[in-house]
């Protein structure tokens, strides 16, 4: 298992999901982890399942305040930050002609602005830790478009431009900025897709799943992933994305 002995870590949507098993991942490495939600309790019930001096916190990351704080809240009780995870995100599978105005921003503002925020508010003390990593969740969806998807596709691939922007302009800060790419992975969030998708699928999206896909991946595998780009051992990678997708993007049919 990756060593993450000594490095504390932030990160955001943690209460459930992909966010839930990174921090376990990062705590069994040896991390010290703050979980930061927009649920609060959720985030501070997970982190008394996790243990491991795990820590919950409240943060919307829709809000500049309270990504400062929750950055802020995390220096403060582990005594400095060494890796960001900005993991929380949102999805609204609509048509295009259906969506509206307020949720495509919506989706961007979660996604895309909230992944900005966090990491604006945590340059100073990452670049002071001096081997600061940031990795954040994209998703294939940022690679390639996605029928009822637009909003997330849009906010996803504008995480794939800001990773590569940020990575160029703090390199020289000693921090590395890379960005998880899942596919289809077993969660609640991806579970509410399939009744919108199967409305306008060919195919039932579970067929599509096993043909492109082979099965859907695990929250852990994503976590494994996102531990060894908070680690020591991925000092020279920076500004990439990595697919974890089980051949999704690779394959035609």
């Amino acid at each position: 298992m990756t060593d993450l002995t000594g490095r504390r870590a932030l990160v955001t949507g943690g209460a459930q999901g992909i966010g839930r098993a990174i921090a376990q991942r990062l705590v069994a490495a040896g991390a010290q982890v703050v979980l930061a939600d927009k649920n609060e309790q959720g985030a501070q019930n997970t982190a008394k399942e996790i243990g491991g001096g795990t820590v919950g916190i409240r943060c919307d990351v829709r809000s500049a305040d309270d990504a400062g704080d929750a950055v802020a809240a995390a220096v403060e009780g582990m005594g400095g930050l060494d890796v960001l995870v900005n993991n929380a995100g949102i999805e609204i599978a609509k048509p295009v002609t259906e969506l509206t105005d307020e949720e495509f921003m919506r989706v961007l503002n979660v996604n895309a602005g909230g992944t900005f925020r966090a990491t604006q508010a945590a340059i100073p003390a990452l670049a002071a830790s001096g081997s600061g990593a940031i990795v954040n969740l994209g998703s294939v969806a940022g690679m390639s478009g996605g029928p009822m998807l637009s909003a997330y596709c849009a906010s996803k691939g504008a995480v794939l431009r800001f990773t590569e922007s940020a990575a160029i302009e703090l390199r020289q800060s000693g921090i590395t900025v890379n960005t998880v790419c899942p596919g289809i992975v077993s969660t609640e969030m991806a579970d509410r897709l399939v009744a919108p998708i199967d409305a306008v699928s060919p195919a039932p999206f579970a067929e599509l799943i096993a043909m492109r896909q082979g099965r859907p991946g695990t929250p852990d595998e994503v976590a494994g992933l996102v531990a060894f780009l908070a680690s020591g051992e991925a000092r020279f990678i920076t500004g990439a994305h990595y697919a974890i997708d089980g051949g999704l993007t690779a394959s035609l049919f």
